[in-house]
């Protein structure tokens, strides 16, 4: 597969590429190029010019585009969905949810863009302008650059891509150097849809080469990552060197509170939930349990129950419900954490064995909150440390030490305790009775401390992906 530049398909300017792997059978899929600097200034020159003339296409033109990109990838769903399998290892399921989430981020986006109104100042709010009218009108960033993760590429570029396109953006994607074929069919797919040449590019590359030099371009106006907070830093500070804007979406060591009075089958469900789908390679996955002492034997015994039932397997076959990781290397670092965590004093009493990019789901009891795990160590696999507490005031407390502020959730019958945490937790959302692992199309999404910078979601990117101008006509009511 090679790079969408200028409506062309490229190789990159000196003929290298990246091989592309499935990480459950190792067997080779395709090859990517790995872009140079000079092929992002390729793509990002080719993007403000042709920004111009796409600004100029009306809004609802715009969104017909965007809809024909929908009937485009129904038509090829189950190709698709099975790309997205054997290139990242997910279930083969749960592919399929993520290419089928393409028309609801599509269709809200463009709907959202019809109902975008500016807002009006009245005459005479002020002295002195009684005879003045002043109004805001909402107007297109240029280029934006979306740098997409391995983890769920499809419903990221559902939140980044359509969005700055409905707003007269130009958009050059940077898949993940693990995965990135399926969203190079996705450009492909939106060329084919009428989006003009130019207008969406795709360099695949590795981050420090292709996305920093995205983020250092003057041509870029905003730098739209989700990714690890040591990404987010790095691109944050080569973007301000243009003072170019940054939408970040960062790592999380998310909370699952158990109260002792909560639904534990309820809890054990949204255990799997959110800490096992896509093998937990999530960033707002369940992954530090705090349970109440006077539950904590049982919960633990349940959930080695639940998990011992669970089928792991090729993710290609239908009744597969775990997969593997992205690749051998990152099973490895979740092996290497759950070592560590063994020794600062925790006991690993099921699963957590390792074969190949495969991780078996581990259980890890005797977990004290001042173990690395419960603040800053964020695992991104299918580890579940359990860690016991007293009362809600300390639950909080071991929530609230981490530098990461995604999400966090309890479980509880207790309203008062349920708003007690999603007030004081130091998260961007709290989940009352679920998992931590919820993101609608429509919520504003984003974190705290390290977790990032912004909101995405229906409610919020249109204002990311834009800028407001206030117009004013001066005595105008004389």
């Amino acid at each position: 597969m090679k790079n969408l530049v200028k409506g062309l398909e490229m190789d990159a300017s000196n003929h290298q590429v990246i091989e592309v792997t499935n990480p459950a059978t190792g067997e080779f899929i395709d090859t990517v190029p790995n872009s140079t600097e000079e092929d992002v200034d390729m793509a990002v020159t080719a993007a403000v010019e042709a920004q111009k003339s796409w600004a100029k296409i009306p809004l609802h033109e715009r969104g017909r585009i965007l809809e024909k990109f929908v009937d485009l990838v129904e038509r090829d769903k189950e190709e698709l969905a099975e790309l997205l399998c054997k290139e990242t290892g997910k279930p083969i399921t749960e592919a399929r949810g993520e290419i089928s989430n393409t028309r609801t981020f599509v269709y809200a986006y463009v709907e959202r863009a019809k109902h975008l109104y500016g807002i009006n100042i009245p005459a005479g709010n002020e002295a002195g302008h009684e005879n003045d009218v002043q109004f805001t009108i909402r107007q297109p960033l240029g280029v934006v650059a979306c740098i997409i993760p391995f983890n769920f590429p499809c419903d990221l570029f559902g939140q980044k891509v359509p969005s700055a396109l409905i707003m007269g953006n130009a958009v050059i994607v940077k898949p993940s150097t693990y995965n990135p074929l399926t969203l190079h069919r996705y450009c492909l797919l939106l060329k084919e849809a009428g989006v003009p040449d130019g207008v969406i590019s795709c360099l695949s590359g590795d981050g420090p080469t292709t996305g920093q030099a995205l983020a250092r371009h003057k041509g870029v106006h905003l730098v739209s990552v989700t990714g690890s907070t040591a990404v987010g830093q790095e691109t944050m500070a080569t973007a301000s060197k243009n003072l170019t804007h940054v939408m970040l979406e960062l790592g999380g060591n998310d909370a699952f509170i158990l109260d002792k009075d909560g639904d534990l089958d309820l809890a054990i469900e949204e255990m799997v939930w959110g800490r096992l789908y896509n093998t937990g390679q999530v960033c707002c996955a369940s992954k530090r349990f705090l349970v109440h002492n006077d539950v904590k034997e049982e919960f633990t015994r349940r959930v080695i129950e639940r998990i011992s039932k669970m089928r792991i397997g090729n993710p290609m076959n239908e009744d597969t419900e775990i997969g593997c990781l992205i690749n051998e290397r990152a099973a490895r670092r979740v092996e290497e954490q759950v070592a560590t965590t063994v020794a600062q004093g925790a006991k690993l009493v099921f699963g957590g064995r390792r074969n190949g990019a495969y991780y078996e789901p581990a259980v890890l009891t005797n977990v004290t909150r001042d173990m690395d795990i419960m603040k800053d160590m964020e695992v991104f696999g299918p580890v579940i440390p359990i860690c016991g507490f007293d009362t809600i005031e300390e639950a909080i407390e071991i929530a609230n030490q981490s530098s990461f502020g995604l999400c966090g959730n309890i479980i509880t019958r207790d309203m008062n305790n349920a708003f007690k945490v999603a007030e004081r937790l130091e998260a961007g959302a709290t989940v009352i009775n679920g998992a931590s692992f919820f993101r609608s199309a429509e919520m504003p999404f984003g974190g705290w401390k390290h977790s990032g910078i912004g909101n995405e979601g229906i409610a919020t990117t249109l204002q990311e992906m834009s800028r407001i101008k206030t117009i004013v006509l001066k005595n105008v009511l004389k």
